[in-house]
């Protein structure tokens, strides 16, 4: 994060969370606190290797890195 007065950074995290709690967590309910834990990190590993994004020419982050270094 950066520092007090720089929130250049807080822009994509601030994304990311709302993302999260719209998909994972908004209006759900769990058993207990490792189902939600364990969403989450499903969540997370779905997000950075598998959803597809128009900017990145509709392929997944991980497809797109590995093209890139192609």
């Amino acid at each position: 994060m950066s520092r007090p007065g720089k929130v250049i950074d807080n822009g994509p995290m601030e994304s990311f969370f709302g993302t999260l709690k719209s998909e994972i967590y908004i209006g759900k309910e769990f058993a207990n606190y490792k189902d939600l834990e364990m969403k989450i990190s499903k969540f997370i590993y779905y997000y950075n290797n598998r959803r597809y994004q128009e900017k990145l020419k509709c392929m997944s982050p991980m497809e797109y890195r590995i093209h890139a270094l192609q």
